[in-house]
């Protein structure tokens, strides 16, 4: 779109100079936010950088110290997210905030009851079917909503903020959790939605989404503003150049960094469960493996069936030439292997514990003399990780809920380091951390492949596949479809074996 079409857009809401402070810490400073009617806006910048925050002074979460909001020609200033709501400013939170025991109807009207009409379960089905036609959404408002998919659960979040008559929406990472089917029927309401004169916030760490949906792009950095950009006049490198103050290239590998005579460290011979079908491959020393595939490929099954997460059926798994007995994760990591999930928080960290803790976690034992924590000794190795892969804190003492993902991602890979894993299973390593602590984290995993160590990545990001993996297993419905040297792989080609059923 021009910028003759965009400027022809009214303005529909502009955040003035917005300035706010938490216990010394100048999360926002001057910030500026224009909103025009119609448009899917972007916000965008590191973890850190002020986006929520700046959202959260705008929906009445936060009060700001300085600076103006005005909304449709009027300065506002509400006092909680309900007021924000009523003014049609409506915000869908990474964390969805449904109820699953009810249906999506009454997960859409709770609160209002008081309004008579709506305590007749009937009628706000009728209201809610209205809504759903209006979207083009194919869900039953008498759908409990813990039975619908996190796709499904999303479009019931969206429709209950426009069923407020919202005219600004504020969607926070919509896609983290959705498949890409899901994501394509997102971006058909936000498309609809577009049409109708709604004007969308959209907050992601996605790059290739906000290239393809959006008409602007706001850049933040360190709780400033840096710049405003249309999206059809601009590039990947100036946005990142802009969010990181520096230029971030990913290019694709081009030829695998093992030795030809590389010894095999881990090899699964036939590994069979409910959702892996045969599946055997060979992890050579310094290899970075890529697992490629689409949801439901059986790459996060073959992961856990490999750490003993889940059970399996048959198959066989050998360390160093030698077979090993795996029943349990216990049993993995004295075999020196360590699983990074792709759900760091409920499976990799404890959130309540500071980093000293989480590091030494996984090696406790070492850390112990007599039956005493040898203090001295956790804040000296938890010291040496911190500096040696960059975890950005104040303090060792830092409670891990409290780090940005990409730091909370750093701190388990420093747990594995400390047991001393000479094996490593990555399963979406940068799923939610934005750009520069991606590339933070590709440079750790490449500098852990060149000291020896041995990574099995799982990714759903063709191209962090391409740029990170030496050879790259291609799955599909359970089984191993293909397995592709470096050389020879491309989205294209990966694709093929990733659909392929055997």
């Amino acid at each position: 779109m021009s910028e003759n079409t965009q400027s022809a857009r009214p303005v529909v809401l502009q955040m003035i100079d917005i300035d706010k402070r938490f216990q010394g810490v100048h999360a926002l400073k001057k910030c500026n936010l224009e909103l025009r009617k119609g448009e899917v806006h972007a916000l965008v910048g590191e973890n850190g950088a002020g986006k929520s925050t700046l959202m959260k002074c705008l929906t009445g979460i936060h009060k700001p110290e300085e600076g103006r909001i005005v909304y449709n020609g009027k300065e506002v200033s509400y006092k909680n997210p309900k007021e924000a709501q009523e003014d049609g400013i409506s915000i869908v939170h990474q964390e969805l905030n449904l109820m699953n025991h009810l249906t999506a109807a009454q997960n859409i009207f709770i609160g209002r009851e008081s309004k008579g009409f709506m305590l007749n379960d009937s009628i706000i089905n009728q209201k809610t079917q209205e809504l759903f036609d209006h979207l083009k959404l194919n869900i039953s408002p008498t759908e409990k909503v813990g039975n619908l998919t996190v796709g499904k659960q999303q479009m019931v979040e969206i429709s209950k903020a426009i069923s407020f008559d919202s005219s600004v929406l504020i969607l926070d990472e919509p896609t983290a959790a959705l498949t890409e089917t899901e994501i394509r029927e997102l971006f058909r309401t936000m498309n609809d939605l577009r049409a109708r004169g709604v004007t969308m916030v959209y907050i992601s760490h996605r790059m290739d989404e906000i290239m393809e949906m959006t008409d602007r792009i706001t850049v933040m950095r360190d709780g400033e503003y840096i710049t405003t950009l249309n999206t059809k006049e601009t590039n990947l490198d100036e946005i990142i150049n802009a969010m990181v103050g520096r230029t971030i290239y990913a290019e694709p590998k081009t030829h695998s960094n093992v030795a030809p005579d590389a010894p095999v460290v881990l090899e699964a011979k036939n590994l069979v469960s409910k959702d892996v079908k045969d599946v055997s491959f060979q992890l050579h020393k310094g290899e970075i493996l890529g697992l490629a595939g689409l949801m439901g490929a059986g790459r996060t099954e073959t992961a856990r069936l490999i750490f003993g997460a889940d059970p399996r059926t048959s198959g066989e798994i050998y360390k160093n030439g030698q077979q090993v007995t795996i029943r349990t994760p216990q049993d993995a990591v004295k075999a020196g292997i360590g699983y990074l999930s792709e759900d760091r928080k409920r499976f990799g960290l404890a959130i309540g514990l500071s980093i000293a803790d989480n590091t030494i976690l996984a090696a406790a034992e070492d850390f112990c003399k007599m039956g005493v924590i040898d203090e001295q000794k956790v804040r000296q190795v938890t010291e040496e990780y911190i500096k040696k892969i960059n975890i950005k804190t104040p303090s060792i003492s830092q409670l891990i809920r409290n780090l940005s993902g990409g730091n909370q991602q750093k701190v388990i890979i420093a747990k594995w380091l400390v047991r001393n894993c000479d094996v490593l299973i990555f399963d979406e390593p940068t799923r939610g951390i934005d750009v520069g602590a991606k590339s933070e984290i590709y440079k750790l995993m490449n500098d852990l492949a060149a000291e020896g160590k041995s990574i099995i990545m799982i990714s759903s990001e063709l191209e962090e596949v391409l740029r990170m993996s030496d050879r790259i297993i291609c799955m599909c419905e359970g089984r191993l479809t293909k397995v592709l040297d470096i050389q020879e792989a491309s989205q294209e080609v990966i694709m093929k074996y990733a659909t392929m059923r055997n």
